[in-house]
């Protein structure tokens, strides 16, 4: 039987995907394995088969088996695969082979810069790579088009259908709300003791403690694994292979812990697509503010939470003893629920984590418009910094060259992290009310519920909806800052007696 015009797109598609997915791979490698002196031909590499994969995209055959595709589509996933590819291709044939190449290039040398800058703690040394970048993002936006703004063409790459005018009006929303509750709360005189956390922690028994603590929630460690990187992050490179990594640090005892389980909440999406959508793209994340849902969920309202801890208090102290001798779950609890200004973005806490995100946002914004450029940057950064946080900046490997993402070209991709925060609080509402016996459960380290909850209602959706109809049909509503707000007001209201 001759294929279908669907069968014979997916085939097309597939090539490509499995390029990609070896371009996830060299990346992984790039910041977990590879030897130093490997970077130059791992640049080199990286950018042939970053214009292969455009290359397979981007052909006159492609564009035919979509058009036949769409004429031949019938049932509605087959309609939604060839609009969604329609919508992939438009976006990629937008940009020429010579820029993509160029841009993956450009990538790699700046990531490598990126790290010995924040090494040594000096900005000059990534700025140049930074203004290069920045004029090939500018660039990018002119091949997409936008209405507005240049930054909504970036966003578009990573929140599909928001505007930096949406942004606007919800970081609007949310920002002051959030600092009014971060001042009632520094001003509470019902301030944690943390100075038993003043020790230092051993490596070694923090990675065994994540390790177990994945493998309760239900991470699969025959399809993924965990390794060490200077920034935590995922990457998949099939439903079944999945890897994490964290970042230990012997004066942190919970950074660790909190960066596995975050991340796993990311590999947990890849995962849970359907293996009949493998290797199309309908197994793909709906936008990046859903994905960070996924991780913040399981890092901040599961492992942050006083049951949560209640289960696992004994497992820290099988590891450390008597550095532990006389703290409870609900000491354990208040420590990990710390609220102070810090900083460093992954290490902030629940309360001031957003304003993170908006100085971010505000100052890539002015770097793509062109109202700042790229030695403004620390300047800029450390003005905000004492605005929003009340922190003078010591250096810039606590500034501005803490996050890798600049160096990857990423610019639109910070807001999603605060967009993530108030799409988990309002799927938790409705998980709550659907799992009655949800805290019960965590108490127990039983997650098979929450997470077959999710499978159900966010991961086998694969990119079959936008993010908003997502958040919509399972809660009923638009997303908004309220639920996150109350959210933050009944955990920490109760906690700080403010």
């Amino acid at each position: 039987m001759a294929p279908t015009p669907m069968d014979t797109l997916k085939t097309k598609m597939a090539e490509v995907l499995d390029v990609r997915a070896a371009i996830n791979l060299l990346q992984w490698d790039l910041e977990v394995m590879m030897p130093p002196k490997g970077a130059e031909a791992r640049g080199m590499q990286l950018a042939t088969l970053s214009a292969l994969a455009h290359r397979l995209f981007v052909t006159q055959e492609m564009e035919d088996c979509i058009k036949a595709a769409e004429d031949a589509a019938r049932t509605p996933d087959e309609k939604t695969l060839a609009a969604l590819t329609r919508y992939d291709y438009t976006r990629a044939t937008c940009l020429p082979e010579a820029f993509v190449q160029k841009f993956a290039g450009e990538q790699s040398k700046a990531y490598q810069v990126w790290v010995k800058a924040r090494e040594e703690s000096d900005f000059r040394l990534f700025q140049p790579h930074l203004q290069t970048l920045l004029g090939l993002l500018r660039e990018k936006a002119e091949y997409h088009g936008y209405a507005e703004s240049p930054y909504d063409a970036l966003i578009e790459d990573y929140e599909p259908g928001m505007t930096s005018r949406q942004l606007d009006a919800i970081f609007g929303d949310l920002a002051p709300r959030q600092t009014a509750l971060l001042q009632r709360i520094m001003a509470s005189p019902h301030q944690p003791d943390l100075a038993w956390l003043d020790q230092q922690w051993d490596a070694d028994a923090q990675w065994t403690i994540s390790e177990e603590v994945l493998r309760d929630l239900g991470f699969d460690f025959q399809a993924g694994r965990q390794d060490k990187s200077v920034h935590p992050f995922s990457t998949n490179f099939d439903i079944d292979d999945a890897r994490i990594t964290t970042r230990l640090n012997p004066n942190e005892l919970f950074s660790a812990l909190t960066g596995s389980t975050h991340e796993c909440g990311h590999a947990f999406y890849e995962m849970g697509f359907l293996k009949s959508d493998r290797r199309t793209l309908l197994a793909q994340a709906i936008s990046l503010g859903i994905h960070e849902s996924q991780s913040r969920l399981w890092e901040n309202a599961i492992g942050r939470s006083l049951p949560f801890w209640e289960h696992y208090t004994p497992l820290l102290k099988k590891h450390f003893g008597a550095q532990l001798q006389g703290v409870d779950a609900h000491a354990i609890h208040r420590a990990v629920n710390h609220v102070a200004p810090t900083f460093i973005r992954v290490e902030a806490d629940e309360c001031t984590y957003n304003l993170h995100v908006v100085l971010r946002y505000e100052i890539e914004r002015a770097l793509v418009e062109g109202s700042l450029d790229a030695a403004g940057v620390p300047t800029a950064w450390n003005e905000k910094m004492k605005q929003y946080l009340g922190l003078e900046v010591p250096d810039d490997a606590q500034g501005c060259l803490q996050d890798i993402h600049w160096s990857h070209g990423s610019m639109g991709y910070f807001p999603t992290y605060a967009l993530g925060n108030l799409y988990a609080v309002q799927m938790l509402e409705v998980i709550e009310r659907d799992i009655p016996q949800l805290w019960e459960d965590v108490g127990r380290a039983n997650f098979h519920p929450l997470l077959n909850w999710l499978r159900t209602h966010v991961h086998r959706v694969g990119r079959r909806m936008k993010a908003q109809e997502l958040i919509e049909s399972i809660s009923g509503k638009a997303a908004s800052a309220e639920p996150y707000m109350t959210y933050l007001e009944r955990k920490y209201a109760p906690l700080y007696h403010c």
